[in-house]
């Protein structure tokens, strides 16, 4: 019998140690966390949109953190969704309403924005697999920006969805290819395939790499396609008759102050309609959500995944006569639910901290070990939140902007109200135009609850709420409030909308650190310093 040589020996321990390396290197990827995120389309949560989710409620909320602050800076899917796959504000990320010309998944968003989105830097930089299926963006497939075949960096498994919200009779685009469906709920009910598509990646996956999916729902956008075994539920419900329901806006901007009150018999019954069927659509959510948990519990992944659930923007139903939509600057449309489970997070809590979409971006990038200063990101990370940390520094105010849209010639529903308007219901109550063009700061610290908005139309229009006082922002406070404090929100809105990166984070109106100089005020009538260009979101 030979006896191995003493090189011999040498170079298999070495080996032996190389493999046992290799495989504690592989086990430490493996335990980095992994992160889902399910984003749903119009889900308010003032007007109880959480309501039917109770397997979410239970599954998420309660075994996690319910943020109570949560906004997004600006109502509408496209610029919204874009702000939370860039991390910035529309003003940085150029996407300002829902066609092509706003930017929304034009050859410009895939050049400057696609390649730097958080879901690419997971995947180039962190070795993170990478799942998306669902709405992604409104105009995502249009044949004047590459088709269903365009499938943006940073993906390595993706099902998207063409253009905007369906539940039937819709096209995925799958990995590239164009995948028809039906109208056969077994097999082609949206929420439903998006359910099995996403527990059939969860069964093939890589088990040597941490994985990031997003998880995009039609509902409870129109057209509140509710699967059969729910199209009888709440039937009983009805849009809430809060106080500010079929009231006339006044000392409001023109738009709202247009809408008739009190609202027709058939229009309450239009919107109460709309409302049980949101409703009816979440169910179907909700059931995604539990064979979601069900399986990363069966994986043995649960307790190393994080589980984020919101909305892209809020929605409202008969709030000051306005019938159903989004799109405007009040709590209703701006706010969204955010829950959050996942490792090292304590259960059944809740946060007061103003959060907005912005944040998600830096939050997943953080949980993957990325280092945030190599972004240009505007948010800011939610990870010391999310784990408690003590004496944390926080914002008290973020920027909420919107580019109202309309049409050239006048809406052939609303023909006496001339051009420049749109989405108007039959009664002639038009839920936008090209002047419902705004910016607010929204403010919420230990002193103040306020929201300080101007629009930029020929009145140089300025909306202020005290939502301490006035939480369903009935009165518009624009011409009480203390003149200072006006001055410096002015000033403030300034600097946001100007903002990038860090410059976004800096301390605001009522911050301890906040330094304001009146001298940079120079406008006549002491309110507005200059008027914001839509052309320059």
């Amino acid at each position: 019998m030979s006896v191995p040589t003493a090189g011999v020996v040498v170079r298999g321990l070495a080996l032996a140690a190389l493999l046992v390396l290799s495989l504690v290197g592989a086990t430490r990827q493996a335990r980095r966390p992994n992160v889902v995120l399910i984003l749903t389309d119009d889900q308010d949560v003032c007007l109880g949109g959480m309501t039917p989710l109770k397997k979410t409620n239970a599954l998420i909320a309660q075994m996690g953190i319910t943020f109570l602050n949560a906004y997004v800076p600006s109502a509408l899917c496209c610029p919204s969704r874009a702000s939370i796959l860039t991390g910035k504000y529309p003003h940085n990320h150029h996407v300002v309403n829902n066609t092509l010309e706003g930017n929304c998944s034009s050859k410009l968003w895939q050049k400057i924005q696609e390649p730097y989105t958080f879901p690419a830097l997971l995947k180039t930089m962190c070795g993170y697999q990478t799942f998306f299926a669902g709405k992604y963006l409104n105009e995502y497939g249009a044949e004047d920006a590459g088709g269903v075949g365009h499938v943006p960096p940073g993906w390595s498994f993706w099902y998207a969805l063409e253009k905007n919200s369906k539940y039937y009779n819709y096209t995925l685009s799958v990995n590239g290819k164009a995948r028809r469906h039906g109208e056969n709920y077994s097999v082609d009910y949206l929420t439903d395939v998006l359910a099995n598509m996403s527990l059939d990646f969860l069964e093939y996956k890589s088990n040597l790499e941490p994985f990031f999916m997003m998880i995009s729902t039609p509902a409870p956008h129109s057209p509140w396609t509710a699967a059969p075994q729910y199209t009888n539920s709440f039937q009983n419900v009805s849009a809430p008759r809060n106080s500010n329901f079929n009231i006339h806006g006044k000392n409001k901007h023109w738009l709202i102050r247009q809408a008739k009150t009190p609202m027709t018999n058939s229009s309450i019954q239009f919107l109460d309609n709309a409302y049980r069927k949101r409703w009816q659509t979440l169910l179907s959510v909700d059931d995604l959500i539990e064979k979601l948990v069900k399986k990363l519990e069966l994986n043995r992944e649960l307790d190393n995944t994080y589980i984020f659930y919101t909305s892209d923007n809020g929605f409202h139903t008969g709030q000051f006569s306005l019938p159903i939509d989004k799109r405007q600057l009040y709590e209703f449309d701006i706010k969204v639910p955010l829950l959050v489970r996942g490792p090292g997070i304590k259960p059944n809590q809740t946060n007061k901290m103003l959060v907005a979409n912005i944040d998600l971006g830096p939050t997943i990038l953080d949980i993957a070990g990325y280092d945030l200063n190599k972004t240009q990101m505007d948010g800011m990370s939610l990870l010391p939140l999310l784990r408690g940390d003590k004496n944390v520094t926080w914002r008290s105010d973020f920027l909420v902007e919107y580019q109202g849209e309309g049409y050239n010639g006048s809406d052939p529903t609303c023909p006496g109200l001339g051009p420049g308007v749109t989405h108007c219901f039959p009664d002639c109550v038009c839920e936008d135009s090209y002047n419902n063009t705004y910016a607010c700061v929204r403010t919420l610290s230990t002193s103040w609850d306020l929201q300080y908005c101007e629009f930029d139309d020929r009145e140089v229009f300025v909306e202020v709420y005290n939502l301490t006082a006035d939480p369903h922002q009935i009165n518009n406070i624009a011409k009480t409030i203390d003149q200072e404090i006006l001055e410096k929100m002015n000033y403030r809105l300034m600097m946001l909308q100007s903002c990038s990166g860090a410059t976004c984070r800096t301390p605001g109106v009522f911050d301890p650190g906040y330094r304001f100089d009146p001298r940079l005020m120079f406008s006549n009538h002491g309110v507005r310093a200059r008027r914001f260009s839509a052309r320059s979101l």
